[in-house]
């Protein structure tokens, strides 16, 4: 007999105790879908959704400045193709990034949904008996009395009026408070759900540009016309921008003349004129800082300004090469602003410029400076290059850099050439390649134009996770206990407490519990 078991175990092979049963395809899914709801993987994902958005505030993006972009891939061979094989030249628009924030989103409403239902139960149930040996609970105290009496009527008075939820029981009452708690971690909970809808809404169909306008232009809102332009993924184009129109007809800014800070700016105003459509009559608006025109859901800021100087330059053939307002851009407080001026089309050779315009131009240690930001005293500090002319190549320029990689810097008497002008001066380029007139400044202003259209819910989600979050530190859980025995011919009142939570005055207020009933006793 022993044979024929040793020969059924030797068939079967060695038994393996212990091993765990296989999960099947329902059990995996089960098990990830319990991870990715977890409180844990929400947290790392939500690492993750922040840690993902650092390369797009240090990598240049396509969507804002491509042609930072384009300056990144051609000094960066090996380095730029790879940034754009990940998708880091345009972030929030990667796949990876998408799949980042759709888990978060999936995993929150995985948290929040379970725990309500659990949450809505517990609302609903009464609070619990109380235990056999109240003395082991963390706030307890005990007194005698001579009858028991509407001692418990009284502790239910008592309990009540401190925002319990009391249920009798045979010899006792139990107490409860504290379930706004659990409420304020679900609105939490809900409220990021909220604040990512919202956040997804806006990028989905919302739109960001800005745009510089110079004093006395206009501009319309279609897509070409923007500096850049960052639109939303389900943005379609000049389809989905209303149709206004606006032109600057004034600017207005003060600065403070005196006293510790002098040069400080005190006001900015800009005088417009907008059309809500073609054909709309057109309306006056004061633009001012924090103060946006809202036009047909968009909103038009005011972001920032500067100057513009007008210049004509003649090539050496004596026509005009270039003649308007050309931004410059303010590099410190006192406006000191930088610009450039092209003239590509000049002939026999290409012409551009390079330097600064100062409102209030002095001459300093290390050359002219500007001690002011309005303009008391201009100038315009430039030099020049000249190069042969290049066909053109369709590859977009920004008008704010000069390539240099092909010009030449004009020299006299062996030394680099620069100039300074006055308004309504001119001087001739040297070797007769034309001439430059500075026939005045402008100011300009510069513009965002957006429409968010989920960032009131976004805002929405944000306060409301604010009010949840403020309930889930400041509510305290409590349960509480009173109960009346016999204890060898005495009459026994115990009280007791614990909190489902960090202990917060427990025995304070079992105390003060304590201390109403022996008074009503006695009264």
């Amino acid at each position: 007999m022993s044979e024929v078991k040793d020969r059924i175990a030797a068939a079967s092979g060695p038994e393996e105790p212990g091993t765990p049963p296989a999960l099947g395809l329902i059990g995996w899914l089960r098990w990830m879908w319990r991870q990715l709801t977890s409180m844990k993987t929400a947290l790392v994902l939500l690492f993750l959704l922040a840690l993902g958005a650092v390369p797009g505030s240090l990598i240049p993006q396509t969507p804002i400045d491509p042609i930072k972009v384009s300056d990144f891939l051609a000094a960066h061979p090996k380095l730029g193709p790879l940034y754009d094989k990940l998708g880091l030249f345009d972030v929030y628009k990667s796949a990876w990034f998408s799949a980042i924030y759709l888990l978060l989103f999936i995993s929150l409403i995985g948290c929040v949904v379970p725990r309500l239902s659990v949450y809505l139960r517990g609302l609903r149930a009464r609070p619990p008996k109380p235990p056999r040996n109240l003395n082991r609970l963390p706030g307890y105290e005990r007194f005698e009395i001579p009858e028991a009496g509407d001692v418990l009527e009284v502790a239910t008075r008592e309990l009540r009026k401190r925002r319990f939820r009391v249920q009798a029981y045979d010899g006792a009452v139990g107490a409860e408070r504290g379930y706004l708690r659990e409420a304020g971690n679900l609105l939490f909970h809900f409220s990021l759900i909220l604040a990512l809808v919202g956040v997804a809404w806006g990028s989905l169909f919302g739109y960001r540009g800005t745009v510089l306008v110079v004093v006395g232009n206009g501009f319309s809102n279609s897509v070409a016309q923007y500096d850049d332009f960052t639109p939303g993924r389900a943005f379609s184009g000049d389809d989905d921008l209303p149709p206004f129109s606006l032109t600057v007809k004034d600017f207005e800014a003060k600065f403070q003349e005196d006293g510790p800070q002098k040069g400080a700016a005190r006001e900015f105003k800009a005088q417009l004129t907008y059309q809500e459509t073609p054909d709309a009559p057109e309306k006056p608006y004061l633009l001012e800082v924090n103060h946006p025109l809202r036009v047909d859901g968009s909103d038009v800021f005011l972001l920032g300004h500067g100057y513009a100087p007008r210049v004509t330059v003649r090539d050496g053939q004596g026509n005009v090469a270039f003649s308007g307002p050309a931004p410059f851009l303010p590099q410190d407080a006192n406006f000191s602003s930088f610009g450039v001026i092209k003239a590509p089309d000049a002939r026999p050779a290409t012409l551009g410029f390079e330097g600064f315009f100062l409102p209030t131009a002095v001459i300093g240690q290390q050359g002219p400076v500007s001690m002011f930001p309005d303009d008391l005293n201009p100038a315009l500090v430039m030099t020049g290059y000249y190069g042969r002319p290049q066909p053109e190549t369709g590859k977009p320029e920004s008008v704010y850099q000069l390539d240099k990689t092909k010009l030449t810097q004009f020299t006299q008497n062996g030394d680099k050439w620069r100039f300074q002008l006055a308004p309504g001066q001119s001087v001739p380029l040297p070797d007769k390649a034309g001439s430059l007139t500075f026939d005045g400044y402008s100011r300009w202003v510069k513009l965002q134009i957006s429409d968010t259209p989920g960032k009131n819910l976004a805002l929405g989600g944000i306060l409301l996770a604010i009010l949840g979050l403020m309930g889930s530190l400041f509510v305290h859980p409590r349960r509480t206990w009173v109960r009346v025995r016999d204890e060898d011919g005495r009459t026994v009142v115990e009280v007791a407490g614990l909190d489902r939570g960090l202990e917060r005055g427990l025995g304070d207020e079992i105390g003060a519990i304590v201390k109403s009933l022996k008074k009503q006793e006695q009264v």
